[in-house]
């Protein structure tokens, strides 16, 4: 009995330890204010309650400045370890810096850094290759349009290596043999919002630019970018708007036979994957630099298996 005892305390003693070391977790978020983002905060905080760490998420509200002094604010706290879904991807080096001569874990989490490639050990990102979605996006819009037609693309912030990538899969899939009859109309920045997205379509529509699609770099833009077509009279069932993300709005909207085309970017297994990171780099455990989290087209044909899942 004793024996026993003696090795049950041990084990649990072992466990305790790790624990320890990956005790409070500290989050910077681009902004609170958007659907897929808010699930991704949700996906962290659930994955760090399940695995015993305490997280605090903060909100930098779109503003580089606030997202860098939240970051200084943490390391004053001497946090275990720090994930950013970052404002501008191009501010990630004095990110980076700053947690490096801190010698704190840093995660990197939906957006991929400009200095990536740069990365020093004990510094991850937890994300989702930008240029497959916006692949994905173009083919099957080349593909409802039969490889000719017109097409306005709506772009995320610019400051974000994730709309910069998916607008230019989408181009290069217009460059290929197949899709090369279809032309860009017109291409604006919405800035991932839907407000944006709905008054950017409205002045297409006033101008009378023609075109046989919208696509956009998110599902927001592209709600709202149907919301401006049906409010100005010209959305046709046979309608062709494309967005990425598929969240639970925008499988609604493709239930109702509006929006055509979505790609699932999996934000609850980016949130989970960047809080299993983040507890592994503070343990200074092995860590791959890059967690890929696949993205999948969506269509009204398979959509039935995505609710639920954003």
């Amino acid at each position: 009995m004793k024996t026993l005892l003696m090795a049950v305390v041990t084990a649990t003693a072992a466990l305790a330890a790790p624990l320890a070391s990956a005790q409070k977790i500290g989050v910077t978020m681009s902004q609170f204010d958007d659907n897929f983002l808010t699930i991704l905060r949700n996906s962290m905080a659930d994955s760090a309650r399940k695995a015993g760490v305490s997280v605090q998420i903060e909100d930098a509200g779109g503003d580089v400045g606030k997202q860098l002094s939240q970051i200084q604010n943490m390391i004053a706290q001497k946090v275990d370890a720090v994930i950013v879904n970052t404002v501008d991807t191009d501010a990630t080096p004095k990110m980076t810096r700053l947690l490096t001569e801190a010698g704190i874990a840093l995660v990197y989490v939906n957006r991929k850094p400009v200095d990536f490639e740069k990365l020093p050990p004990g510094m991850a990102v937890v994300a989702s290759d930008e240029t497959v979605s916006g692949k994905l996006q173009a083919e099957q819009v080349c593909k409802l349009l039969g490889g000719k037609g017109s097409i306005l693309v709506l772009m995320g912030d610019l400051s974000n290596e994730a709309a910069r990538s998916r607008t230019k899969a989408v181009e290069d899939v217009l460059a290929g043999k197949e899709c090369s009859g279809i032309k860009i109309a017109d291409k604006r920045e919405g800035k991932w919002d839907r407000t944006r997205g709905q008054d950017i379509a409205t002045n297409w529509l006033s101008s009378g630019l023609k075109f046989d699609a919208i696509v956009s770099n998110n599902d927001e833009m592209a709600l709202g970018a149907i919301n401006a077509l049906k409010a100005t009279k010209k959305w046709t069932p046979q309608t062709i708007v494309a967005g990425i993300d598929a969240t639970p709005d925008a499988l609604a909207s493709m239930k109702a036979g509006d929006l055509k085309v979505s790609v699932f970017q999996n934000a609850v297994g980016q949130g989970a994957g960047a809080i299993d990171a983040a507890i592994k780099l503070a343990r200074k455990q092995h860590q791959e630099r890059f967690v890929s989290i696949p993205f999948e087209l969506v269509t009204p044909e398979n959509m039935a298996r995505y609710a639920g899942k954003n």
